[in-house]
């Protein structure tokens, strides 16, 4: 069987997967994250299950609702006042990514916010978002005293945070350009040239240089959907060629090969070194796909909510619509460059996993 074969049969797996997930007696589409997932003691966690599961049908082709509606309001009765999404069983003493408990809502907001405006806006793009909650941001003295806040000594958490935001001021259309200005301003004054990335100790530590790449590649969109050359893009593609083309993590190999597609398509990544690497990849992923169809994050361990420390949680090693979607995301960019054409890939149109910059 030919790679392209395998990725048809295994795209039609995950159709299927996507499809046994429907949570009972809610709306057309309203999906558990995972076979484990009980709804009725975990409602809440519909929340990232049907928007990890509704990008990833709208990527691969798979069945969507044929009227959205009633889909779309069901997000929205997830939403705050002010336009946020949240996951609302998550409590003050469940949830940490950071000692400031407002440090550790907003990366939480902000991250479950983009993702659902994605899945809205993949089933209905008219749908204008309400993006209150990110005005302030607009007020260049508050973006950067929030700027003056990132910690680089997790650059992966911080590169959600970024790109997270830079995607609702670039929702906000030309009155966020001079907010744009002073993000891009900043990332000038502190991405390390020998690599490409920020973050501390990239060159001290193994580990600290691979969170480095996963964080920048976030910040990266905000350079691809701007149309501004990338500084440095070279490096951080060297990089990545270094690293082996097996499975990793989803959130790590989506990251690397989110860069390699986007280097290819800037005229900075060799081609036939790159082409190999996403081939290789290409094997392992496709036969790491899981008997029901669906794709794990990792095959050990325990799997929770980012930053949801103290709430729902299953073992790795299961499908779910999360992992299943990441996978889905690093198959079709590799086949996107492979075989132009081939597929109508879907991808996300707004900034953060899952977006694909044209050129």
């Amino acid at each position: 069987m030919t790679v392209i074969d395998r990725i048809e049969t295994a795209r039609a797996r995950t159709a299927e997967f996507l499809s046994t997930l429907q949570a009972p007696g809610a709306p057309a589409g309203v999906t558990r994250i995972s076979p484990a997932h009980d709804p009725v003691h975990w409602p809440g966690v519909l929340l990232p299950g049907t928007y990890n599961a509704v990008l990833c049908a709208r990527l691969i082709g798979a069945s969507l609702p044929a009227d959205p509606a009633e889909l779309i309001g069901w997000f929205e009765r997830t939403r705050l006042p002010d336009g946020r999404f949240r996951i609302h069983q998550m409590r003050d003493d469940q949830v940490f990514k950071k000692p400031d408990l407002a440090e550790t809502w907003r990366y939480i907001d902000f991250h479950i916010t983009n993702y659902t405006l994605g899945a809205i806006a993949a089933l209905d793009p008219t749908r204008q978002p309400d993006l209150t909650f990110a005005e302030p941001y607009l007020d260049p003295l508050i973006l950067k005293a929030w700027l003056a806040d990132r910690d680089f000594r997790d650059p992966w958490q911080e590169g959600n945070n970024i790109v997270n935001l830079g995607g609702f001021l670039l929702a906000m259309g030309a009155r966020a350009d001079a907010a744009l200005g002073i993000l891009f301003d900043w990332h000038d004054r502190l991405q390390e040239p020998t690599t490409g990335f920020w973050g501390v100790g990239q060159h001290g530590d193994p580990l600290q240089l691979l969170h480095a790449m996963a964080g920048s590649m976030h910040n990266y969109h905000l350079w691809y959907r701007t149309g501004r050359p990338l500084p440095h893009q070279d490096r951080a593609v060297a990089y990545c060629l270094s690293l082996p083309p097996v499975v990793h993590s989803a959130c790590i190999d989506v990251d690397i090969i989110d860069v390699l597609v986007h280097g290819l398509d800037a005229g900075v990544a060799p081609v036939a070194a790159t082409h190999q690497w996403l081939q290789t990849w290409l094997h392992a992923i496709l036969a790491d796909q899981n008997p029901d169809g669906g794709f794990c994050d990792v095959r050990t361990g325990i799997r929770r909510q980012d930053g949801w420390v103290k709430g729902y949680e299953e073992p790795q090693g299961l499908s779910n619509t999360f992992a299943t979607w990441f996978r889905w995301i690093g198959i079709a960019m590799a086949a996107d460059v492979l075989w132009p054409g081939r597929w109508p890939w879907q991808f996300r149109s707004g900034v953060g996993i899952g977006y694909r910059w044209r050129p």
